[in-house]
């Protein structure tokens, strides 16, 4: 028997060890040479595809993530297997085998698994590059979908960066072989595990770090979290907390359970937890990591999928409208010629869902004084001008904000919902029609009921009788007509407020806000490309997260399979089997899980306080589907184990 012929029969003998390895290796792979063959694209390389441009430097970033993340994966796998292969390397010495021959087996193993990673890897690539292709050219907006390719490039840097990443780290791992002797190599299945032991120093320190996280989490707000104080107070003590949580708090609770006889001695519950505590201690560091990784995955994407939500939300309560101008003069058109804009939009197949019109008056230089504070809102901040009571509340309702009430001879301040209001009572005054006039104001409050121009940043709201006595002694040519109109399907009328914007003479551009449209069509192109491409980076992540709990569970499959045969000896079903297997199975699985969704909440919470919202029903969407996910992982998980533990078992 050659070397290579033992390094390949002792991978087919340990491959259910060896598969979650390898199923990770194989998509961490597929994933780094479709993002490669996308940036050696002979189109995006020649500037053929303009829109590539917006996404080739997250694509780059990621790259370098894929590669430092499969680097440590790949690490930890090879030290891991290597651990629980101790007693095979002892009887290969005691058989005559030199550590340099042993070293050549570990190698030959390794280069084995990379080159079948990477050939399946890059295949299935190829394979799903188009569908990547297509995808992308939907959030591009692309007239035509990104021709398939296979660069050159993208193959070479895929294989050979893979390959020697495997390589590197098996000539590393290598390196450690053979530094025990063979008594040790042979005995380390048998070794005692030792009594479980936790420290009440180290108990309190994880109290006292997870408290302080969540608590400065909750209290972070636009104010008070400007630098990166408090961001990084909570990053150092969840991560101190988490990994004292699985190595010292957990120890503290299986001996409280210990000491409630009614459910220690319940049926199997003595066996579960008894093994468990070893379990949880011996993956401790493993639980602790992927812990932080469900935490990060979860907070990412639901911060990006919220930031999404959020920036469209945000766009409606700022700009209420699609499209609005405002004419100075009662019948003036000089902004924008009705028919013509009539004609754009019935060619573009957009309608008019809701729209509004209403005549106001330019206050000229107004300065509001409220107590101490005063603010002149000339040209530099947008102007003002005064409409009557019934015409605001007509737009109050039509956009959902409250309608108000005014005495005769008072005004109210609308100041911009995304500008602070430092206003209570107090005085505007300015000038109308070149005369000054001093109105009382009531109020001051924070709403938009109408998209903001140069001409109206705030709005002065005045009483009908006083507003229509205002009017008599304003001429008809140096009145303020508002046109607002929303159109249905605004958001895929970017290209159509364009074209209306081309209509508008240079000068008058400022007396429009057509932008509502452009800008979500903008945004949301970058947040879904970021949402697009982080959504792979995630999957990586998850699915090598839970291979590291597969690979664990299986590297240990010998000692519990010897357990449970004596078990069955002394009577044990293979039902009672089942469920202790499951039940630990599902306590690894899910705890790591429900940890992190403990941390995604308090930073979603954190999340929310800094965006002043609330938008708990999306972070449940995103971690509903992480443990949608995080289920049909453990199943497959717990079906493959279970039935080579049975078999082990009852053999």
């Amino acid at each position: 028997m050659t070397f290579r012929s033992l390094a390949l029969s002792n991978i087919r003998g340990n491959w259910r060890s060896y598969s979650a390895f390898f199923l990770s290796s194989v998509f961490s792979v597929l994933i780094f040479y479709i993002y490669a063959a996308f940036l050696a694209h002979p189109d995006v390389v020649n500037g053929n595809i303009m829109a590539a441009a917006k996404v080739r430097r997250g694509m780059v970033f990621c790259e370098y993530l894929i590669v430092i993340f499969s680097f440590l994966f790949v690490l930890y796998s090879n030290s891991a297997f290597l651990k629980t292969r101790k007693q095979e390397f002892g009887l290969f010495s005691l058989f005559g085998m030199t550590k340099a021959q042993l070293r050549r087996l570990v190698i030959y193993e390794n280069a084995a698994i990379a080159v079948l990673a990477i050939a399946v890897g890059i295949g299935l690539g190829m394979l799903f590059s188009k569908l990547f292709f297509m995808a992308l050219g939907v959030l591009l907006d692309m007239d035509e979908t990104i021709p398939f390719a296979v660069p050159l490039k993208a193959v070479w840097m895929t294989g050979g960066g893979f390959f020697l990443l495997f390589m590197v780290i098996s000539l590393w791992t290598a390196l450690r072989i053979g530094r025990n002797e063979i008594i040790d190599l042979l005995n380390a299945a048998r070794k005692p595990k030792g009594q479980l032991a936790y420290s009440k120093w180290l108990v309190a320190l994880t109290i006292a770090c997870l408290v302080t996280a969540y608590g400065v989490a909750l209290s972070m707000n636009p104010e008070t979290s400007a630098g990166l104080t408090s961001p990084l107070i909570v990053l150092v003590s969840v991560v101190v907390g988490t990994y004292f949580l699985f190595t010292q708090l957990s120890v503290l609770f299986l001996r409280f359970i210990q000491k409630r006889h009614g459910v220690y001695y319940k049926r199997t519950n003595v066996i579960v937890f008894a093994q468990l505590g070893y379990k949880i201690k011996d993956n401790a560091r493993i639980l602790f990591t992927v812990s932080l990784l469900s935490a990060v995955i979860m907070t990412a994407l639901g911060a990006v999928y919220i930031l999404q939500i959020g920036t469209t939300k945000q766009m409606v309560e700022r700009s209420p409208y699609s499209i609005v101008y405002i004419e100075e003069g009662l019948n003036s058109h000089e902004v924008i010629e009705p028919k013509k804009m009539e004609d754009i939009l019935h060619e573009d197949g957009f309608k008019v869902t809701r729209e509004a019109k209403f005549t106001g008056v330019k206050l000229i230089d107004p300065v509001v004084k409220s107590g101490e504070v005063e603010r002149t809102y000339d040209s530099s901040w947008g102007g003002a001008q005064i409409i009557s009571l019934s015409d605001y509340n007509k737009l109050a309702e039509s956009v959902g904000e409250p309608i108000q009430t005014l005495k005769e001879g008072t005004v109210k301040l609308s100041v911009p919902i995304y500008n602070v209001n430092p206003f209570g009572s107090g005085t505007v005054t300015g000038k109308v029609n070149d005369v000054q006039h001093n109105f009382e104001m009531a109020e001051a409050i924070n709403n938009t009921v109408m998209n903001t121009t140069n001409l109206n940043y705030v709005t002065v709201v005045m009483d009908d009788l006083s507003f229509a006595q205002l009017l008599s002694g304003v001429p008809d040519d140096k009145l303020l007509v508002t046109y607002a109109f929303e159109l249905s399907n605004w958001k895929k009328a970017g290209e159509t407020a364009a074209k209306l914007q081309q209509l508008v003479p240079e000068e008058l551009l400022p007396q429009t806000d057509f932008d509502r449209s452009i800008r979500y069509a903008s945004s949301t192109e970058e947040i879904s490309l970021t949402l697009f491409i982080g959504m792979f980076i995630a999957l990586l992540f998850f699915i090598a997260s839970g291979s590291m709990i597969y690979f664990k569970l299986f590297t240990e499959m010998q000692e519990d399979q010897a357990q449970f045969k004596s078990l069955s000896r002394i009577g044990m079903t293979r039902a009672e089997i089942r469920k202790i297997v499951v039940t630990q199975i599902g306590i690894v699985f899910f705890v790591p899980c429900v940890v992190g969704i403990v941390h995604t909440l308090f930073a979603m919470k954190s999340l929310d306080n800094l965006m002043e919202s609330s938008n708990w029903i999306y972070s449940f969407v995103v971690i509903g589907i992480y443990i949608a996910m995080q289920t049909i992982y453990f199943l497959f998980a717990c079906g493959n184990y279970m039935k080579s533990m049975l078999r082990g078992a009852t053999a």
